[in-house]
């Protein structure tokens, strides 16, 4: 499968294509990676070298992969973070373009807004970019909780609210929203799970919570996901494969101490995971 995908880049650690790209080429996918901006280190260092990349710097990179016919057969275009309204809007016109190149092409989107304890911490321009232009072109979005609630004007926490929120955003574009981080209030003690929903039904996998947080694995899962929902055309298969391939990175990061994802250690996560968690249909 050939890939595009729009997001930033580090040196050091792993987020957005530094974190997305390597998993996805140990499963055998040609990924063309274009960079939002090339960073030393994310962000949350609280200081960081690099330059950031315009809109007009994304659309010359794309036109030149086209001008050699390199997306007459993406089948999957991908984007993370959006640090600006220019960046936003030269990622849509790079979808547009793939699809009249494939109109077999999807669009998957992780929508970065925020999370529940941080709250939004993008700009305002970004959050309408992405709440009125990004979602409705998108064929998958995959929001944590806070970012679907954000979107959709709701407040989500119990199972049958985060669906009503899933089927909310979904009359909006998107055919299928992974929901990750889901923290209803009535899950087992130690637990968190991921919700996904589309036209066939609903599906949650629960995986015991580590303690920690680790950027960049957000990108990791909607890459992952993504990439098996193309392949297999199963959103409850895509849903079991990344949860087990996810948690078994998050779990080698965890033991090993180091604050970075344990990206090119867990590669074998990424083929055949340890792990296996059900994934049950709740509707």
């Amino acid at each position: 499968m050939r890939i595009l995908s729009i997001q930033s880049s580090v040196s050091y650690g792993h987020v957005g294509n530094s974190a997305a790209v390597f998993p996805l080429q140990r499963m055998g996918h040609e990924v063309m990676p274009v960079y939002t901006v090339v960073f030393s280190n994310h962000t949350g260092y609280g200081q960081w070298g690099g330059p950031m990349l315009t809109g007009e710097n994304v659309r010359d990179i794309v036109h030149g992969i086209d001008a050699r016919g390199g997306l007459d057969d993406v089948e999957l275009i991908l984007s993370g973070y959006q640090g600006g309204s220019d960046i936003g809007d030269a990622i849509l016109d790079a979808v547009s373009l793939v699809k009249t190149r494939n109109s077999q092409a999807l669009y998957a989107c992780d929508p970065v807004l925020g999370s529940a304890q941080s709250g939004c911490f993008v700009a305002p321009e970004v959050q309408s970019l992405i709440r009125d232009r990004v979602v409705p072109m998108a064929d998958v979005i995959t929001p944590n909780q806070f970012e679907l609630g954000f979107i959709t004007g709701t407040d989500p926490h119990t199972l049958e609210e985060t669906l009503a929120s899933a089927d909310l955003v979904r009359a909006r574009g998107p055919k299928t929203v992974l929901v990750t981080s889901v923290l209803r209030p009535d899950r087992p003690a130690d637990t968190i799970e991921m919700l996904v929903v589309d036209g066939s039904g609903a599906w949650a996998v629960q995986t015991p919570h580590l303690p920690f947080k680790a950027n960049g694995s957000g990108d990791v899962t909607a890459a992952l996901f993504s990439a098996h929902l193309v392949r297999s055309g199963s959103a409850a298969d895509a849903l079991g494969r990344t949860a087990a391939s996810v948690f078994e990175l998050l779990q080698n990061t965890h033991v090993s101490g180091q604050r970075e994802l344990q990206l090119i250690e867990s590669q074998e996560a990424y083929v055949s995971p340890t792990p296996h968690f059900d994934v049950i249909q709740v509707r």
